[in-house]
């Protein structure tokens, strides 16, 4: 099955709780969450993944 990857985004100035991604299997090994941008506010520094 493929990956499955939370995020938050901790910028105090987005309203975006938490996302999830769901990846295909075409997608590399080493895709991690500093490949993504929130979808809400654009930022990408402020992404990190949950800890489940």
């Amino acid at each position: 099955m493929p990956a499955t990857l939370e995020v938050v985004c901790t910028d105090d100035d987005c309203t975006l709780d938490m996302f999830e991604l769901h990846y295909t299997y075409d997608m590399p090994d080493d895709t991690g969450v500093e490949d993504f941008t929130c979808p809400y506010c654009g930022e990408a520094d402020t992404l990190e993944a949950v800890e489940l």
